[in-house]
């Protein structure tokens, strides 16, 4: 049975594990501890029954008007617990959290262009590619800015995809 809840700080010294994975980028503890000050609602962690953490998920809200969005910063879960549904849990708790608390438009979040597996999860979830940004990852790899709209979008017009790519250069950080 999996435990979910709030990320705390005893975490971090107990998450390293589930980091280990390639395609996990691995942050400085300011930056977690910055996450976990300024969005707490956006930070959760799946627990085994032997206290072990499974995964995790790290977000916050940001944007202004039609762009007000709650975006996923990073979504893992260790080898051994994968295939059990736990980051559709985790990302159903932050897109919740978007959608009802904080009235966000839209949910997005950036994954390696090579990571097949991944992007056919987030699909499997109704995300969809926004855009391309190239040599997003590391100045080498191309990622892909993919996007939910939530209830307050009746429209859809946060996911209708653009039809250039982009550069990092050009991303709007609210």
């Amino acid at each position: 049975m999996t435990t979910i809840r709030r990320f705390c700080c005893n975490d971090l010294l107990r998450f390293a594990s589930v980091n280990l994975d390639h395609l996990t980028e691995t942050f400085n503890m300011s930056f977690y501890m910055t996450y976990l000050a300024r969005w707490p609602d956006y930070f959760h962690v799946g627990e085994a029954p032997d206290n072990r953490i499974m995964g995790y998920i790290m977000g916050k809200v940001e944007g202004q008007g039609e762009s007000w969005h709650g975006h996923v910063t990073a979504v893992t879960v260790s080898p051994e617990y994968r295939r059990q549904q736990l980051a559709k849990k985790l990302m159903n708790l932050l897109e919740d959290t978007s959608d009802n608390i904080d009235k966000a438009y839209f949910v997005d979040l950036f994954v390696r262009a090579s990571n097949t597996p991944a992007i056919k999860m987030y699909e499997k979830l109704g995300y969809v590619i926004y855009r391309r940004v190239l040599r997003y990852y590391s100045g080498e790899e191309d990622g892909l800015d993919m996007r939910k709209a939530l209830s307050r979008d009746v429209e859809k017009k946060s996911i209708v995809p653009l039809k250039r790519p982009i550069t990092p250069d050009e991303l709007e950080y609210d």
